[in-house]
């Protein structure tokens, strides 16, 4: 029964998400994201990684689905970042380690302090991919600086700085209407978690998604980071509404 209601609340979260409309990033920045998503599809070092990622179980939520939209997302913020991206040219090398940080920021998510774990294992990873010792140590930082409320390394290299703070807010945009149409449900179905004890813990997660609206770091992100988390704040809060009804809790 609790199965049933689980998968309920999420057909309802993702009517929510649907009637809020896209984010604003997917409808002004459809050239970038459209280009970060073939070159993705594309680059035979991301197919390499995707192999690599598949036989990784993910964890909490933060599975391959997660890693390919936070992957395309980061490419998309470069390019758009870029100097050069109003013209037909882009930053190929940068948008390939966005990709592959992309990729593997969340390969260690179920270790202690993950960023760090996860940057150790992409350097280990990456030392059998194309690129250079400089690139790989790009990728690490990247992973090392995305977590949330953490201390983050002060990076001075401009370049290494855009890859980490593109990667960031990629990965933060996932706090808005994501949260709730997907990785809520890929952590708690899978553990068959009361609904009653959902809601107990819901509005305290609400508290701090409503903090990542200010922590964005690009540009980019600080434009449409904010929109992301408003539309899950939205969804959110409606979904907590309709899951104390009687629909939901008359057991």
């Amino acid at each position: 029964m609790n199965e049933e209601l689980l998968a309920k609340g999420r057909k309802l979260a993702e009517e929510i998400a649907l009637s809020l409309g896209p984010p604003r990033f997917y409808m002004e920045k459809e050239r970038e994201v459209d280009i970060s998503h073939r070159v993705f599809g594309e680059d035979p070092l991301i197919r390499k990684g995707l192999q690599i990622m598949e036989a990784s179980a993910g964890s909490y939520g933060h599975g391959l689905a997660h890693a390919q939209k936070v992957a395309v997302d980061a490419g998309a913020i470069i390019i758009n970042e870029s100097p050069s991206s109003e013209g037909r040219e882009y930053p190929k090398r940068l948008l390939l380690l966005s990709h592959l940080a992309g990729l593997f920021h969340d390969i260690k998510r179920s270790s202690p302090n993950h960023a760090q774990a996860g940057a150790e294992e992409a350097e280990t990873i990456l030392k059998d991919f194309d690129i250079t010792e400089y690139e790989r140590r790009a990728v690490r930082n990247a992973i090392r600086n995305h977590e949330a409320f953490q201390l983050h390394e002060k990076i001075d290299d401009p370049f290494v700085k855009l890859l980490s703070d593109a990667l960031y807010d990629a990965d933060k945009f996932r706090w808005g209407p994501d949260n709730f149409t997907e990785m809520l449900w890929d952590i708690v179905i899978p553990l068959d978690v009361p609904l009653k004890k959902l809601l107990e813990h819901f509005m305290p997660g609400m508290k701090g998604i409503e903090k990542i609206g200010k922590t964005f770091r690009t540009l980019t992100g600080k434009e449409y980071g904010p929109d992301f988390i408003d539309r899950g704040l939205k969804t959110g809060y409606r979904l907590y509404e309709a899951l104390n009804t009687d629909e939901f809790l008359k057991d």
